[in-house]
């Protein structure tokens, strides 16, 4: 049977941080309306173009800047808006902990800007990387390269709904916001791999769906929990596995 090897790794750090940059590529591509839609919405949520600009790039984090928006829109208090984008951004320290491994041994200097830089997408992109190449000397230079590529789009696109989208007329509703959550499920579907995680996913879908009427995006916060709790439950309850 024939075994489909690995793609080399980079050989320098050009290399791999160009490497990084093409895989995310795709990715880019579909943050693309999702961002425009939050430049498009930004002033309906009382933020100047140099408020949603702001937000953009110092806050970078895509979901949070969207709901941060809504809630300000609905009038939401201050902490409502904190804590509610707190919450939403936790998984993060998943994806944190899933590359310490990997990362541990880099100094404070490059630890502090590709923490803030770390997305979705970026995690998708260099945790694959990372794990056909552990501890290759390069992988900094592939994630800065995914990471860079993902947050100079991002101002692009929030620059782009902030000065060509608000001209357009009822842009929101062309339902462009979907390519994000569909850009999400194909960065989701490959990690699902036994039956803990499915069940967690299935069970947080249900959940948002369900909660979804909840003011403040608190159904969110529920289908967190809910799914993260379905996921170690069904943990609890697996057979180990017997070795031979």
């Amino acid at each position: 049977m024939a075994h489909t090897s690995a793609p080399t790794a980079p050989d320098s750090a050009r290399a791999a941080f160009f490497a990084g940059a093409k895989a995310t590529i795709p990715l880019v591509v579909g943050a693309l309306p999702f961002g425009i839609i939050f430049g498009t919405l930004s002033s309906a949520g009382g933020l100047s173009a140099w408020g949603a600009l702001a937000m953009s790039a110092f806050v970078f984090a895509g979901s949070a800047q969207f709901i941060a928006v809504g809630l300000l829109a609905a009038g939401s208090s201050v902490p409502i808006i904190i804590l509610t984008t707190f919450v939403v951004n936790l998984r993060h320290l998943l994806y944190s902990a899933s590359l310490i491994p990997h990362l541990k041994h880099l100094p404070q200097r490059w630890l502090a800007p590709l923490a803030f830089w770390l997305t979705d997408e970026t995690f998708a992109v260099v945790v694959n990387h990372f794990s056909a190449h552990p501890n290759h000397r390069h992988n900094r230079w592939y994630y800065l390269g995914s990471a860079l590529t993902m947050y100079l789009s991002w101002q692009v696109w929030t620059l782009l709904g902030i000065t060509v989208g608000q001209s357009i007329p009822d842009a929101a509703g062309w339902g462009l916001d979907v390519a994000m959550p569909v850009t999400f499920i194909g960065m989701t579907i490959p990690y699902l791999k036994n039956r803990p995680m499915w069940v967690s996913v299935l069970v947080a879908g249900a959940v948002s769906v369900l909660a979804h009427p909840l003011p403040n995006k608190l159904g969110m916060m529920l289908a967190a929990v809910a799914g993260i709790g379905a996921g170690l439950a069904a943990e609890s309850r697996r057979k180990p596995e017997v070795t031979g």
